[in-house]
C-alpha cells in the first residue's frame, strides 16, 4: 500500500536536502554579451502603420455615412476597395513588428 503524504513529511521534517543544479554554477550573461541587437521598429514606422489602419477605417466610415458622396464621389463602389487597401497596407506593416 502507498504511504501517505503525511508519513513522508514526518520522515523528512528535520532533514534539509539541497539539490544540486548545473545552472547554479553557470556564469550570468548579459544581452550585450550574446550579440543581440535592438530590433524594435522606429517610431515613424509604428506611427505610419497605425495611421494607415486608422485612415483606411475612416475612409470606409466617411463613405458609408455620406452614402457615397465622399471621400471620392467619382469612384463609387471603389471607395470600399480603396479604404480596405489603405488599411491592409497598415496591417501588412505589422508583420515586421518585434
Amino acid at each position: 500500500m502507498a504511504e501517505s503524504k503525511q508519513r513522508k513529511n514526518r520522515r523528512t521534517r528535520g532533514k534539509t536536502e539541497t539539490k544540486k543544479s548545473p545552472l547554479n554554477d553557470a556564469d550570468p550573461k548579459e544581452l550585450k554579451d550574446l550579440g543581440l541587437e535592438d530590433d524594435s521598429l522606429p517610431l515613424w514606422y509604428r506611427a505610419t502603420m497605425i495611421g494607415l489602419m486608422i485612415l483606411g477605417l475612416l475612409w470606409l466610415i466617411v463613405y458609408y455615412i455620406t452614402q457615397g458622396a465622399a471621400p471620392v464621389p467619382g469612384a463609387g463602389g471603389w471607395n470600399i476597395i480603396i479604404g480596405f487597401s489603405i488599411a491592409m497596407v497598415g496591417f501588412f506593416m505589422t508583420m515586421r513588428w518585434k
